[in-house]
C-alpha cells in the first residue's frame, strides 16, 4: 500500500547522479518505478532548472516529480506547474551585487592554483555561483581540483575571505559539489523549498554535502526534515530500500506514523 504522507525529497549531484553527470538508468528506474509507487517524490538542486533538467533526464523531470525546486527553491514546481521564482538582484540591488562581484573576480585573480579554466562565476535568478577554477574545466581537471581542495582548502578559505568583506550583508557562503561556492541571501538555502510542501507527515531529505558549510547542511538539520546522510547515489539507493521496508513493517503492525530516524 502506498504511503503518500510520506515524501522523499533527494538533493542531485552526489545524490542521484555523481556530480554534473547524468542520471544513470537504473537510479531512474528505481525513483519513477519503484519510489514513486510507494512516496511522493521531489527534487532540490542548487543548480539552475536547465541543468537539473539535463542532468535528471529532460523537461519530463517537472512532470515525474511531484516538486522540482532550483536554485534551492527559489524557483520551484509543483505538479508540472511553476509556482514562485525569486531574484537576488532584488534582494541585494544593483551597487551590493557588483561589490560582491568585483571581490570575487579580484580574489580569483590573486589566486594561485595549478588550474584556471573559465567561467568563474555564474549569476542564476537566486545564487551566484563562484568557482576558483572555473566551470569550463573538463570533467578530470574538476576531480583534480577537488581533491586539491580538500588538502589545501581553496574554498574554505574563499569562504572565510567572503565572510569578512561582507560581513555587514546578509547573505550565506556555502559550499556545494566540487569546485564552486554559491552565495545568497540568508535563508536562502535548501529549506527555503520547504514553505512549498504540504500536506506531508514526513520529510526525508537525501544528501550529500550535510556537514557545517555544506550545501545541504541545514536543510539536512532542519526540525521540518528527516535527515539521511549519503555518500554516492548507490548509497541513496540502499537508504531509500531501507526507508521503504521500515514504513511497511510499521504498516504491517499498525504502527504508522511514526517518526523514522535520521541515518
Amino acid at each position: 500500500m502506498a504511503n503518500k504522507k510520506i515524501i522523499c525529497l533527494f538533493d542531485v549531484d552526489g545524490t542521484l547522479t555523481t556530480p554534473r553527470q547524468v542520471v544513470k538508468p537504473d537510479m531512474e528506474k528505481f525513483l519513477l518505478q519503484t519510489v514513486r509507487k510507494e512516496f511522493d517524490i521531489a527534487l532540490v538542486g542548487g543548480s539552475d532548472l536547465v541543468k537539473i533538467l539535463e542532468q535528471m533526464g529532460g523537461s519530463d523531470v517537472v512532470n515525474n516529480f511531484k516538486y522540482v525546486f532550483a536554485e534551492n527553491g527559489l524557483i520551484a514546481y509543483r505538479d508540472g506547474k511553476q509556482i514562485a521564482t525569486e531574484t537576488i538582484l532584488d534582494a541585494l540591488g544593483e551597487d551590493q551585487l557588483q561589490e560582491l562581484l568585483n571581490f570575487c573576480l579580484r580574489y580569483i585573480a590573486d589566486l594561485k592554483i595549478p588550474v584556471k579554466r573559465g567561467t568563474f562565476i555564474e549569476f542564476r535568478s537566486g545564487l551566484i555561483n563562484v568557482s576558483p577554477i572555473g566551470r569550463n574545466c573538463s570533467r578530470d581537471e574538476r576531480n583534480a581540483f577537488n581533491e586539491y581542495d580538500k588538502e589545501n582548502l581553496i574554498r574554505p578559505k574563499f569562504v572565510q575571505a567572503l565572510k569578512k568583506e561582507f560581513a555587514h550583508l546578509p547573505l550565506t557562503f556555502s559550499i556545494g559539489g566540487q569546485i564552486s561556492i554559491d552565495i545568497f541571501p540568508n535563508g536562502w538555502d535548501k529549506t527555503y523549498c520547504l514553505k512549498y510542501i504540504e500536506g506531508y507527515e514526513e520529510i526525508h531529505f537525501f544528501g550529500d554535502k550535510t556537514e557545517a558549510g555544506g550545501n545541504d547542511h541545514e536543510i539536512y538539520e532542519s526540525d521540518l526534515t528527516i535527515g539521511h546522510r549519503v555518500t554516492s547515489p548507490e548509497d541513496t539507493i540502499r537508504q531509500v530500500k531501507m526507508l521503504m521496508a521500515l514504513v511497511k513493517e510499521k504498516q504491517s503492525k499498525g504502527q504508522l506514523p511514526v517518526p523514522m530516524q535520521c541515518l
